[in-house]
C-alpha cells in the first residue's frame, strides 16, 4: 500500500512509519484477545504482529506507557487505547464509489463494520447498476454523492473506478466535503491541502513480490532487461 498525499502529523506528533503499523498491532491484539490471551509481552505482540519488538516499543512510546514491567500489556486495555489513537471507537461512514468486481468485493467485506466503518452507499455511474443490492445496500446513482455525503457527515470516500474516472471523482467528493479518500484505481489522484489519499494498488504489490521471487529463484540475469 502506498501514500499519495498523506498527512504529515498527528494530534501527538506520530510518525507516519508509526501510524501505519498502529492498525497492525491492533489486528495483533485482537487475534490475541480472540484466544483468550489477556496479557502478552512485547515479544510477544511483536511477533503476532511481524515486526521486531524494539521497534514496537518506540511506536507504543508514543501513545504514551501502557506496558508494567516483568508484566507486559493488558491485551484489551492496549487494544482499546490503539483503536482510539487512530480513531476507529467510533463509527465512520464511508461511500464506495464504482461497483464493478472491485467494488463488490469491498462492499462484501465484513470486517469494515468490525473496524469502526459503515458503508452508508454505494454509487455507480452506469444506470444498469442502480437495481443492484449489495450486502444489503442499495446502488445509487453516483449524481447522489452530494447529497448522501450531507445526510450521513461522510468523511472517507473509497473510489473502485477505472482509472479514467477516478480523478472526476476525487473531485466530487473534494467538493462535497470527503476529506479522507482510499482509491484503488491504478491512477495518481491530484487534491488539495487537507485530502489524505491512500493508494492501493495490486499490480504494484505483486510486482514487488515478483522481484523477491526472481532474486529468490536466481532468475535474473547480468543486464537482462524487462518491461515496466
Amino acid at each position: 500500500m502506498t501514500s499519495a498525499r498523506t498527512s504529515t502529523e498527528t494530534a501527538r506528533d506520530i510518525p507516519e512509519a508509526t501510524v501505519a503499523r498502529l492498525p497492525v498491532y491492533l489486528r495483533a491484539l485482537v487475534s490475541l484477545a480472540e484466544t483468550g490471551t489477556t496479557t502478552c509481552s512485547s515479544e510477544e505482540l511483536a511477533q503476532a504482529a511481524g515486526v521486531n519488538s524494539a521497534k514496537l516499543r518506540k511506536d507504543l512510546s508514543y501513545l504514551g506507557s501502557y506496558g508494567t514491567r516483568g508484566v507486559g500489556y493488558d491485551v484489551d486495555y492496549l487494544r482499546y487505547q490503539i483503536a482510539r489513537e487512530i480513531g476507529v471507537t467510533q463509527d465512520w461512514p464511508v461511500v464506495i464509489v464504482g461497483i464493478g468486481n472491485l467494488g463488490h468485493a469491498l462492499a462484501n467485506y465484513s470486517g469494515f463494520r468490525s473496524r469502526g466503518f459503515r458503508v452508508v452507499a454505494l454509487l455507480d455511474a452506469d444506470p444498469g447498476r442502480q437495481d443492484e443490492v449489495v450486502a444489503g445496500v442499495d446502488v445509487r446513482p453516483f449524481d447522489d454523492l452530494e447529497a448522501i455525503a450531507a445526510e450521513h457527515s461522510v468523511a472517507i470516500g473509497v473510489i473502485a473506478t477505472p482509472a479514467l474516472a477516478a480523478q472526476d471523482v476525487a473531485d466530487r467528493m473534494v467538493a462535497c466535503g470527503i476529506t479522507s479518500i482510499l482509491n484503488f484505481a491504478p491512477t495518481v489522484l491530484a487534491v488539495p491541502d487537507g485530502v489524505d489519499v491512500r493508494k492501493v494498488d495490486l499490480s504494484i504489490e505483486l510486482q514487488i513480490l515478483a522481484y523477491h521471487e526472481q532474486r529468490k529463484s536466481g532468475h535474473e540475469q547480468p543486464g537482462q532487461e524487462h518491461a515496466s
